[in-house]
């Protein structure tokens, strides 16, 4: 059992920046691929970044592409998510998961979920 704990989320204003944590239970948080997902009020939950239980590969939505930057710290037990250039259209609930050792844009590929942090961005 994984358990996921994301913080640092806030208000800040367009063009700032944010750094999410999600600190992570048990010992097997480097087995495990991570993600980062999104949503905002009224719309259907949407895949943010991914990164590989090594750290090698990661990929990103085309929305926060050359923004947004996963990283993470398995000495840690640690994945972070650097927000630069924050849009008001990035406010959303983000939640980070844990699933294969590189699971991908695929929510389906994650089977623990954190409880979400909640990151506004005003105009």
């Amino acid at each position: 059992q994984v358990q996921l704990l994301e913080s640092g989320g806030g208000l800040v204003q367009a063009g700032g920046s944010l750094r999410l944590s999600c600190a992570t239970s048990g010992r097997t948080f480097s087995t495990h691929g991570m993600g980062w997902f999104r949503q905002a009020p009224g719309k259907e939950r949407e895949f943010v970044g991914a990164i590989s239980w090594s750290g090698d590969s990661t990929n990103y939505a085309d929305s926060v592409k050359g923004r947004f930057t996963i990283s993470r710290d398995n000495a840690e037990n640690t994945v972070y998510l650097q927000m630069n250039s924050l849009k008001p259209e990035d406010t959303a609930v983000y939640y980070c998961a844990a699933g294969f050792k590189y699971s991908g844009s695929s929510s389906y590929r994650y089977y623990y979920w954190g409880q979400g942090t909640q990151v506004t961005v005003s105009s």
